[in-house]
């Protein structure tokens, strides 16, 4: 695509906005993980501030991708750290000094605080996982209504509106996945607003978590999962979207497999949360030439911050690499602005309300701007 002129970059602070994929333990500051981990005790290998700038994920068996269409880095990057420390490993430290409801409410207020300090975001949807050992005694309701004070409190000081997506590890069983979403369903709670299947897409088909998010779909949850990310196939997709009845997809990077996916996705408007930015830094130019297809190709993309915390990005940094790397026009940012609201999980009264404000924003935001949508 040819590309546009970038947008100011306090124009994209102010666009109303929504982010629709993160998750919580990704929105950590390295600040908040360093108090926790020496009140625990927690011994690390250096510094929490340190450790998140030397987040790079290795990527899987690079002979996966040695044909895609849009081709995959196989070698580093420039400027990767000598000593890399995985998402995973990270998060999974992060995870380990969290030791109460008050630890959860705080993480979660503290991602709506960045969210809206760096982002201007008015509306977060936050994937969690389910309690390591140490917080079960929490319980599953206990657990949620921490989360839940800490976006009370963001409504309240910042304006903002969330909800809370329950992560379904691929990882896992089948069956195990339904019990989860079992007790979504026979524990409902208002800023519980779907689920959404995470984890490396290599560890686990779609196809195994039919009977868990059928379950989901007849309790009138939202759907979403991680497809078409880290597995070559736009395969993935398809059986999310028919099988998995998934409203949105999160990344779905490599349904440019597949021309025939590409004109479905184009012709029902599916979204696609998608992130410039990852953990596996060599892979970040290949996302972006990814995201750039898509928006050519006339897809619904909605930019996302993923794991902003640990990357780390903003939600105003993606909108920014989309305009000023990847080169979207004045138009798809606006497109993308009221989509993230359109997608999301807000009761549909409130959604349709929130899309009517937004579009009004954004023309007097335009009229300020002096800018004219193409």
């Amino acid at each position: 695509m040819t590309p546009a002129p970038p947008l100011p970059a306090a124009y994209l602070q102010r666009l109303p906005k929504a982010d629709l994929h993160c998750h919580l333990i990704g929105t950590v500051r390295a600040s908040t993980f360093a108090e926790l981990a020496r009140r625990e005790s927690l011994a690390l290998p250096a510094d929490p501030e340190r450790i998140f700038a030397d987040i790079n994920s290795l990527p899987p068996d690079p002979a996966l991708y040695r044909n895609t269409r849009i081709p995959v880095p196989q070698e580093r990057a420039a400027g990767e750290p000598e000593v890399s420390y995985s998402l995973f490993q990270v998060s999974n430290w992060v995870v380990e000094v969290l030791r109460d409801a008050d630890d959860l409410t705080r993480i979660v207020y503290e991602a709506f605080e960045d969210a809206h300090r760096t982002s201007g975001t008015r509306h977060l949807e936050l994937f969690f996982d389910a309690l390591p050992p140490h917080l079960e005694s929490l319980g599953y309701r206990g657990a949620v209504e921490a989360y839940a004070e800490g976006i009370r409190m963001a409504e309240r000081d910042f304006g903002m509106t969330g909800l809370m997506i329950q992560g379904i590890d691929r990882s896992r069983s089948g069956e195990e996945a339904l019990e989860v979403v079992r007790r979504v369903v026979d524990n409902p709670h208002a800023y519980v607003g779907g689920i959404g299947l995470d984890n490396l897409e290599t560890a686990g088909p779609p196809e195994r978590f039919a009977d868990a998010y059928r379950l989901a779909g007849e309790a009138g949850l939202g759907r979403t999962a991680h497809s078409s990310e880290h597995a070559p196939t736009a395969g993935n997709t398809i059986t999310c979207l028919d099988v998995l009845g998934c409203d949105r997809i999160d990344h779905g990077y490599y349904v440019l497999e597949d021309d025939a996916v590409v004109a479905r996705m184009r012709d029902e408007q599916v979204s696609f949360t998608v992130a410039s930015t990852t953990s596996r830094r060599s892979w970040r130019p290949w996302r972006r030439a990814s995201i750039a297809a898509m928006l050519e190709a006339g897809l619904n993309v909605i930019p996302c911050s993923d794991d902003p915390g640990m990357f780390p990005t903003t939600l105003a940094s993606e909108y920014g690499i989309v305009s000023e790397q990847i080169g979207a026009t004045h138009a798809q940012i606006r497109r993308m602005a009221v989509a993230s609201f359109e997608a999301s999980w807000l009761p549909a009264e409130l959604r349709a309300q929130r899309v009517a404000e937004v579009t009004r924003e954004l023309d007097a935001l335009d009229a300020e701007f002096s800018l004219v949508a193409d």
